[in-house]
């Protein structure tokens, strides 16, 4: 596969001769995603992984030297003697960061390192051995692929994934690869619980009653999501992640220690620092939509790096009605917080976020602008 050897050459990439759906085609085809590139020994980063320079801005962090960095938050005792301070830093952490790691919250260390170890070595077989589970079917509950919108984005990431999709919370093991079922189906589980945990957390953190989201189901974990981000020979052309928002109302995120996850605050980017045994609650955009944009769902992106691989593992997608209407949550409105989005459904919002692509965000197309509708909203 033809390649370029300087970001100054990205311009190359629109000319009449570089046939890129033929090559994304092609290098869909192999079924062995980035890895297959890295184990065939490139030095050079393929094109179609080649970014614009407006995806690269930035790529140094800022969070060095200014003091801040993501709120990490202690459970111990959230659910007795602490509780209110623990409420108190979800409150102002979803407020201000939309996201925050949390320690000392219930799932053992062995289980997280279990499943890291198991989406390490999924992806470390040799491609025969899991070519037969590559699609881009999304009715498929247990797949792998590389780049959810490989065909759509203007440059693919420097990440493959697999999926475990827990529908109802079931899924037969036998779909799960022996290689890593045991840590796929106990790490599942644990997640569950903390999930229900911050259901009730966040609910008080809101004003509401305990069982307020829980209630509505919107926080059951419903996916398990394995990234495996290899290393890169030149990462200054290429992202692990673009930046986007989450189209969930909550991601519980596990990484290793290589790093790479950057969150926009404040308008610059900040480095999200691995911390040995944490997770991280990253704030969704139907979480902020609920909240009437009290809870704020923020950009976040991965880089790639020379060193690696690193890995990931992603609990999100909201377990409800597809086609059932959400919008402001009622009792957080009053005449001084109208609401500001309109009623959508998930179906309806992932959509259209696939219409405008992962890099843009969604939540504005969704925002009450036209004062009569502002106000025939506020009156119903």
């Amino acid at each position: 596969m033809p390649t370029l050897s300087s970001h100054a050459q990205f311009i190359t990439c629109c000319d009449r001769d570089y046939d890129r759906a033929k090559e994304l085609q092609e290098f869909d085809e192999t079924k062995a995603g980035v890895k297959g590139l890295v184990d065939s020994g490139v030095t050079k980063v393929p094109r179609i992984f080649i970014h614009p320079p407006e995806n690269l801005r930035g790529l140094s962090s800022n969070s060095n030297g200014t003091g801040l960095q993501v709120p990490i938050i202690d459970l111990r005792g959230c659910r007795d003697f602490r509780r209110r301070d623990v409420i108190d830093g979800i409150r102002e952490a979803s407020e201000t960061w939309g996201f925050f790691q949390m320690i000392n919250h219930g799932v053992p260390l062995d289980v997280m390192d279990s499943m890291l170890e198991g989406v390490k070595k999924f992806h470390e077989q040799q491609v025969e051995a899991k070519k037969e589970l590559y699609s881009r079917d999304g009715t498929k509950r247990v797949r792998y692929y590389c780049n959810g919108d490989l065909f759509l984005s203007k440059a693919a990431t420097w990440r493959d994934s697999v999926i475990f999709d827990f529908q109802d919370g079931v899924l037969d093991p036998e779909a799960v690869p022996p290689i890593c079922r045991d840590a796929v189906f106990e790490y599942e589980k644990h997640i569950a619980e903390l999930k229900t945990s911050l259901a009730e957390l966040l609910s008080e953190a809101l004003g509401l009653s305990s069982d307020y989201l829980s209630g509505a189901e919107c926080m059951k974990s419903e996916t398990v999501l394995g990234h495996y981000y290899p290393a890169c020979p030149e990462p200054e052309l290429t992202l692990g992640t673009v930046s986007h928002s989450d189209l969930s109302f909550l991601t519980l995120l596990l990484q290793d220690h290589h790093g790479g996850l950057q969150v926009l605050h404040e308008s610059h980017w900040f480095d999200v620092v691995p911390v040995k045994g944490a997770l991280l609650a990253n704030i969704g955009d139907f979480i902020q939509l609920v909240t009437n944009g009290k809870f704020k769902s923020v950009e976040h992106r991965v880089l790639s790096g020379q060193v690696g691989p690193r890995i990931s593992v992603a609990c999100s997608r909201p377990k409800q009605d597809r086609n059932r209407p959400l919008g402001p949550i009622k009792e957080l409105l009053s005449e001084n917080n109208p609401p500001i989005y309109k009623e959508t459904s998930l179906s309806e919002y992932v959509a259209c976020a696939r219409s405008h692509g992962l890099a843009t965000s969604t939540l504005p197309h969704f925002r009450i602008s036209d004062p009569k509708w502002r106000r025939a909203v506020e009156n119903s």
